[in-house]
């Protein structure tokens, strides 16, 4: 019996050992020639510290409107370049790059207190950004996960929203979390986040297929929009904070809550989007209280920058119906 004793003992000594040791003996190889978000500024770069994050925005325009532009996974404030000029006409436009996207920094869990990149750390990141920049209202404007942001804001601060425009938005299919809240801490352990920067590495395969599939007319996407994304592969950390973004404190399932939404919301989408299909646009706009939907004909998943002229259209007109320049206008295109 004191041989089995020892026997059972030795396992679970050398089995805990395994658990505890063995992914930090996993190599990791060191990414090289990587650089800080700050060496890829451009010209009109902007930076501000907001709850110890320095985040990169963009701004065009002034007057009364605010616009704020959210990016969706994997962009940055390039996916806004072709609307920006024209929605300033309006407006003060805002566009940001959340963290883990584009030149905002990437804290490590070392340096933060709480996970910045959870969806309750970008709702009071966008609320202190506008009090930073001194927006009481703004209409937000969300691409793809963007939307999501936009929408959970929407639900937490409406009294800070104008309007929604939800634009190919990604809230979700109503079937909970993809990740167990009560596993996520397994996911927080060194030794996970050790090997983690491996299982993130695979982006870098996967991003170019998914912008690919982004545009319904492959003759507009140039070389140019097909590797600007990719630059968040030169940027230090960009494997642990995809990680981190990955692995974030749950939040609730954003579908179930959409018609809490008390807000003026307005979907318009690509009709021929191949990430996420027209139908469920249809669906999750009857599910928001009064919500309205535009579909824009042979448009992909970013029909800000596939169709933006289009898009201008539609967004200028559901401003107009809504009464919400504030003023006299005229079209920019």
């Amino acid at each position: 019996m004191k041989f089995w004793k020892k026997t059972l003992s030795s396992i679970i000594i050398f089995a805990c050992l395994g658990v505890s040791v063995g992914p930090f003996l996993v190599p990791v190889p060191k990414l090289e020639g990587l650089v800080s978000e700050k060496d890829l500024a451009e010209p009109d770069s902007k930076f501000i510290e907001i709850n110890d994050v320095a985040i990169h925005y963009k701004e065009m325009g002034a007057g009364k409107r605010n616009f704020i532009l959210l990016h969706g996974f994997g962009a940055s404030t390039y996916s806004w370049r072709e609307v920006m000029d024209d929605l300033a006409q309006y407006g003060r436009v805002i566009a940001y790059d959340r963290p883990a996207f584009g030149l905002t920094e990437r804290p490590m869990p070392a340096n933060w207190i709480e996970n910045p990149y959870g969806m309750k750390a970008n709702i009071e990141l966008l609320r202190s950004l506008m009090d930073a920049l001194q927006i009481e209202k703004a209409i937000l404007v969300g691409n793809s996960a963007g939307g999501g942001v936009a929408v959970a804001f929407g639900l937490e601060y409406p009294e800070r929203v104008d309007s929604l425009i939800l634009v190919d938005p990604g809230v979700g299919g109503g079937r909970g979390p993809q990740f167990p809240a009560w596993a996520l801490p397994v996911m927080w352990t060194p030794q996970m986040r050790h090997i983690g920067q491996l299982m993130m590495r695979d982006y870098q395969e996967s991003l170019p297929q998914t912008i690919q599939r982004e545009w319904f007319d492959q003759s507009k996407l140039t070389d140019e929009i097909r590797q600007e994304p990719l630059k968040i592969f030169k940027i230090e950390n960009w494997d642990r904070a995809f990680y981190e973004l990955t692995f974030a404190p749950a939040y609730p399932e954003l579908r179930p809550l959409l018609p809490k939404l008390t807000v003026p919301v307005f979907i318009v989408a690509g009709a021929e989007d191949r990430l996420i299909r027209s139908w469920y646009f249809e669906s999750i706009s009857k599910e928001i209280p009064n919500a309205k939907l535009s579909l824009i004909p042979s448009c992909g998943h970013v029909p800000q920058e596939e169709c933006p002229r289009e898009f201008m259209e539609e967004v200028v007109n559901y401003l107009q119906e809504e009464n919400l320049f504030g003023g006299t206008w005229t079209r920019p295109f």
